[in-house]
């Protein structure tokens, strides 16, 4: 698992990658969907690391204002937070690391994701790539390359946890290395990228630069 590697940061998704808001995030977008009569079962898997005005843009339908949709979206995932739990381990995998080395990078609004983020007890770190800090979203490398930017990096010397294909695309995109969490999939995601289910299993080491190693934790259950 990157033997020999050390990066300048890691670059965090945040749903499915830190937190589990898949049943909240279905909940709202179920209702949505059937209100406008799609195809609740094919749609739902097609939201999943995306902005929402990207995947109603992408839909086309006649009539529908992407802009107002997304906001109607945001208000009803903000009022439903039932069942946000943190991935296995974040918010101490989290907590381990230097708090200028390691930032979120998220295709939710600034409020959803902070809302979220409260509820999962995930610490708020010093930089938060939000879906309005960017004209573009994943799989655009947009995000990922701010992200490291404001860090003070490249991203191509960041590693990049994503558990989405829209995500994962990105952080290729920008030229990191990635890391797939499959805590959240019902069948782990087929990926040339190392993956792990939640983050007991993994340390980390800092050297004299600051630049971060990951280790495997042995005495992981």
């Amino acid at each position: 698992m990157f033997a020999g590697r050390k990066f300048a940061a890691f670059l965090f998704d945040m749903d499915g990658t830190l937190i589990n808001s898949i049943a909240s995030a279905e909940r709202v977008w179920g209702d949505w969907a059937r209100r406008h009569g799609l195809d609740v079962a094919a749609f739902l898997p097609t939201i999943h690391g995306v902005r929402a005005i990207e995947t109603i843009t992408a839909l086309a339908l006649p009539g529908v204002d992407p802009g107002h949709e997304a906001d109607l979206l945001l208000k009803a995932e903000a009022d439903d937070l039932d069942g946000i739990v943190q991935i296995a381990g974040a918010v101490a995998f989290l907590n381990s690391l230097p708090p200028e080395r390691w930032a979120i990078v998220t295709s939710a609004p600034r409020s959803l994701a902070l809302a979220r983020m409260k509820v999962a007890g995930i610490p708020v770190p010093a930089v938060l790539v939000a879906a309005e800090d960017v004209s573009r979203g994943k799989p655009a490398p947009d995000c990922f390359q701010l992200g490291a930017r404001r860090l003070g990096f490249d991203a191509r010397d960041c590693l990049v946890f994503e558990d989405a294909p829209a995500g994962i695309a990105a952080a290729e995109a920008a030229g990191a290395s990635v890391m797939v969490i499959n805590a959240t999939h019902q069948h782990p995601l087929a990926t040339q990228h190392a993956a792990i289910s939640g983050y007991d299993a993994i340390g980390i080491t800092v050297d004299e630069r600051g630049w971060v190693a990951l280790e495997p934790q042995r005495n992981a259950a």
